[in-house]
């Protein structure tokens, strides 16, 4: 399985209260106090978090690291990361309905951007180049998600298919099963769900994973359902706000992911997507209105 070790804090936030009761509470001892962790020896971190060295050792493993060591040094760059763009990162996700916009404004952005970032953070980029071969080379490519995941679905189809990828985004669920059992080796099927738990996405990638076609799941929870069917693996960070629960707020990192995807077909494909580009440029053309609009005078009001 590729690309599990989506953006550590994020996921810790994501996973941490799903685990068993120690690794929960190692994963809480980290959040709380990042920057100390990052310095902290495993017996250290084990008396802080009321448990053993075994259990930090083992809540290493669970996270796909060799040991703590590792852990260690991928709390402390990520940390590090966020010092160097830290902008408002003390700010809270409530809102209050009283709060005035200005302030609501600070907070959805330093929310979206946190999660963006740790997205970027935790993305595998040798797992974005196999994907983005796939796509470049594929006979088809089928993308399904459902609610908001289906938002983001329905933009990475359209953006593909502006390029000539032969690209289908399917709406229904009972259409997406049968079109994925036509897929065939060297096909791909994206996946696209926040839990991981979307009954609908999860036998569609698994009806394509039979088939052969390489398969792709983004998700919020990189030991989902999901990413057990899935070849490729992409976590998305989400940072929820109040009005703004977790599967709204994953979108703004799905489409970071996608839009990665999409330009990294783009340059595989650099001449056939300039062709398409300017192609549908100037077919459409003709419908924008020109640069500038002549001005219309307004009569006076015994005049008009």
């Amino acid at each position: 399985m590729t690309g599990e070790s989506g953006g550590l804090l994020g996921r810790l936030r994501i996973e941490g209260p799903g685990m068993p009761e120690a690794l929960a509470r190692i994963a809480e001892t980290i959040l709380n106090d990042p920057e100390t962790a990052a310095h902290a020896s495993i017996v250290d971190l084990a008396e802080r978090s009321g448990t053993s060295t075994a259990t930090v050792t083992r809540f290493s493993r669970t996270l796909g690291f060799k040991g703590y060591a590792n852990l260690r040094v991928a709390v402390a760059t990520e940390t590090g990361r966020a010092e160097q763009a830290r902008w408002e990162t003390d700010i809270s996700g409530d809102i209050a309905p009283d709060d005035p916009l200005e302030d609501v404004l600070g907070v959805v952005t330093a929310a979206d951007t946190r999660a963006i970032q740790a997205t970027a953070a935790g993305l595998d980029v040798a797992a974005m180049e196999r994907v983005a071969a796939a796509i470049a080379g594929a006979g088809r490519v089928e993308v399904f998600g459902l609610g908001s995941s289906g938002t983001a679905a329905r933009e990475l189809a359209f953006r593909l298919e502006r390029i000539r990828v032969p690209v289908w985004h399917r709406t229904d669920s009972h259409t997406a099963l049968t079109n994925a059992a036509l897929l065939r080796p060297g096909d791909v099927a994206i996946g696209l769900s926040h839990s991981g738990r979307t009954r609908e996405v999860i036998e569609t990638l698994a009806e394509a994973a039979d088939h052969g076609a390489l398969t792709v799941a983004v998700t919020s929870f990189g030991r989902s359902p999901l990413a057990e069917v899935a070849d490729v693996v992409f976590t998305t960070s989400v940072h929820e706000t109040t009005f703004r629960v977790a599967a709204l707020s994953a979108l703004h990192s799905q489409l970071l992911v996608l839009d990665l995807i999409y330009v990294a077909v783009a340059q595989r494909t650099y001449e056939r997507t300039a062709e398409a580009l300017e192609l549908t440029v100037r077919a459409v053309d003709a419908h924008r209105l020109p640069e500038k609009i002549p001005s219309r005078k307004r009569l006076p009001k015994g005049n008009q």
